[in-house]
């Protein structure tokens, strides 16, 4: 069984969660980038007019630099990301859109400094279509991430 941590980490809390956790568990790792890096200004949810708020309100997809080209070799991902907006940032729901997630096993966790989990894991779930998707969880370390897990 092969597992595989994929995250998308705005300002480096997710990434070092994500590698802190798949270093313990012996998987590997993905970073989900978006093509078009995003500076502070663009993750600055209290302008309406920021680039995430125009990609979540305009429900755009954000194109992704890099692909897994072995992804069929995994049987279970962790899925790991900032909460916006009570969910996924669109990056990762592009990310999910590209690759076949039949048989496989997800589990969904997330940080956020303030934000509940939520319906998480519903709002992904028709992005990872044929994967057996667990529920979400709402972390701050690797080790919550490692116990849960």
């Amino acid at each position: 069984m092969k597992t595989l941590v994929v995250y998308f980490s705005a300002e480096g809390h997710t990434a070092r969660v994500a590698r802190e956790f798949a270093e313990s568990i012996g998987a590997d790792v993905f970073e989900i980038v978006p093509e078009e890096p995003y500076t502070d200004a663009d993750i600055n949810w209290r302008n309406p007019l920021s680039r995430c708020n125009k990609e979540k309100f305009g429900k755009k997809d954000v194109p992704v630099a890099g692909r897994i080209e072995t992804f069929g070799d995994y049987d279970t991902v962790y899925i790991g990301f900032p909460i916006w907006y009570g969910c996924a940032p669109n990056v990762v729901n592009t990310f999910c859109k590209d690759y076949d997630w039949t048989g496989k096993t997800v589990k969904i966790f997330a940080t956020s400094g303030g934000s509940g989990i939520g319906r998480t894991a519903e709002k992904l779930q028709p992005y990872v279509k044929g994967a057996e998707a667990k529920d979400a969880k709402l972390v701050r370390s690797a080790a919550d991430l490692a116990a849960w897990a």
